[in-house]
């Protein structure tokens, strides 16, 4: 778990902080080794990034330093002219940027912070604040790099010479690959069992009037992984709730206690305890109806008789998707089609498959349909899905008949790391570069290594 969340919170952060470092690392007294115009780089920078390195890779070498080292002079210079241009970021953005990375860190955890403060030795808080300087920097350097490509496309003839200039012998070799759409259910719930979760939150309501404390009862209560922190929800921005949830909670003065109120999730308390500008820090009490079995059944048959429509050409399938689907799904804006997140693309490595679906793909032919799946959400909600094969392509040698758009994507990526090498190498003669004599030998860095003895 703590290698696990320590690549977690180095790579969604972005910025790498000394409390992640393994105690194993030798501490080294910090030093500038790199100057880019007004932006400075230090020792533990690079080293902060070999830490991460050898948590996922090993023992990366002198090589590795030097890639790391060139790296971080190109998004620093990135930074000293979005400066000089004014590029601005405003304190939302950063906050949100955050708020997205952390949520995302926690949801890992199950929100529990006491977790994430065992595992850090810092409050989400007390990180949020100490990444926020470097964040910012991020973000300047995101916008100046988006400026400098924000035109640059392939045309079909640029994609094809690509393609060509790769040597037949070194043409990448995909494995056999599936593409998939899915229509997705969440069980509805029973109004016995819903009457019984409102039962359940207005009695602890009556405690919360009658002086009873918040934290003690979130920690007794809650359906929550915030439960264990007395419900406490840290600090937040617009969008990072559902709308329900968000609007009672950005309405209420601090310190005040909202009336029950409903959600996708269940039933609320929610208690604002600061403010701070666009950012709240809230805490809450959830109480979620029990699922029954008679209601995982109602939804798997229901589900299934949706199936029946599409197989019998009654309702086309993304017809389906918006009519029957639900609208929480990924996918359900995208036509049922699902999206790997490893590749950000509709293609599926069969590993990458969950298990529950490829077994109940495996044997089906292109645009043939499962039957209901029963899948737990990362969240451990109950859904049923049923999922389309819409594609299937065997192990094979890349070619541009197959895989036009992947080359396609490969070719404009290219041309959009040779604008960049260009802006990089038009501007070094114009910025001040200092670099620190141990680095001389890096050969990657020969031009920035050029302009540092001429400013010498």
């Amino acid at each position: 778990m703590i290698k696990l969340n320590y690549i977690l919170l180095a790579t969604l952060l972005v910025c790498l902080v000394s409390a992640t470092v393994t105690s194993q690392d030798t501490i080294i007294l910090d030093k500038i080794i790199a100057k880019v115009g007004g932006e400075v780089i230090f020792h533990s920078d690079v080293e902060e990034q070999m830490a991460m390195m050898r948590e996922r890779k090993g023992n990366p070498g002198k090589t590795e330093q030097c890639v790391i080292l060139e790296s971080l002079m190109a998004k620093a210079m990135l930074v000293h002219y979005a400066k000089i241009d004014s590029v601005e970021v405003t304190d939302d953005e950063v906050e949100s940027e955050i708020d997205a990375r952390m949520n995302q860190i926690l949801a890992y955890m199950n929100n529990d912070r006491k977790m994430f403060q065992e595992v850090y030795g810092q409050t989400v808080s007390e990180m949020r604040e100490q990444v926020k300087e470097d964040m910012s920097r991020k973000l300047l350097g995101d916008k100046m790099q988006s400026e400098i490509m924000k035109s640059v496309e392939v045309t079909p003839s640029e994609v094809i010479e690509f393609f060509n200039r790769i040597p037949k012998d070194s043409l990448p070799y995909f494995n056999a690959e599936v593409e998939l759409a899915e229509i997705v259910m969440y069980p509805k719930i029973n109004d016995e069992e819903r009457q019984k979760a409102l039962d359940k939150i207005n009695m602890i309501k009556e405690q919360l009037k009658g002086g009873a404390d918040f934290a003690d009862l979130a920690r007794k209560y809650s359906d929550d992984g915030s439960a264990r922190e007395g419900g406490d929800l840290g600090w937040t921005t617009r969008g990072s709730f559902v709308p329900e949830f968000e609007a009672t909670a950005f309405q209420l003065e601090v310190l005040q206690t909202s009336e029950v109120i409903e959600t996708e999730f269940g039933y609320h308390i929610i208690q604002l305890l600061e403010r701070r500008g666009n950012s709240i820090h809230t805490r809450h009490i959830l109480v979620r109806p029990r699922i029954t079995d008679a209601d995982l059944q109602k939804t798997k048959d229901l589900l299934d008789s949706v199936r029946n429509l599409v197989v019998w050409d009654s309702i086309a399938f993304p017809d389906a998707v918006h009519k029957y689907g639900d609208k929480r799904a990924q996918s359900y804006t995208n036509n049922g089609r699902m999206i790997n997140p490893k590749n950000n693309n509709t293609f599926f490595e069969t590993a990458d498959v969950d298990s529950e679906i490829f077994f109940s793909i495996d044997t089906l032919d292109q645009w043939e349909i499962s039957p209901p799946i029963e899948y737990r959400t990362p969240l451990g909600d109950y859904s049923y899905k049923i999922v389309q094969l819409q594609g299937r392509t065997p192990p094979h040698q890349a070619s541009l008949k197959q895989d036009y758009s992947r080359i396609q994507d490969a070719a404009r990526e290219s041309k959009r790391n040779q604008v960049f090498s260009e802006w990089i190498d038009k501007h070094i003669p114009n910025t001040y570069i200092m670099l620190d004599p141990q680095y001389r030998e890096c050969p990657n860095i020969d031009k920035w290594q050029a302009q540092w003895m001429i400013n010498k």
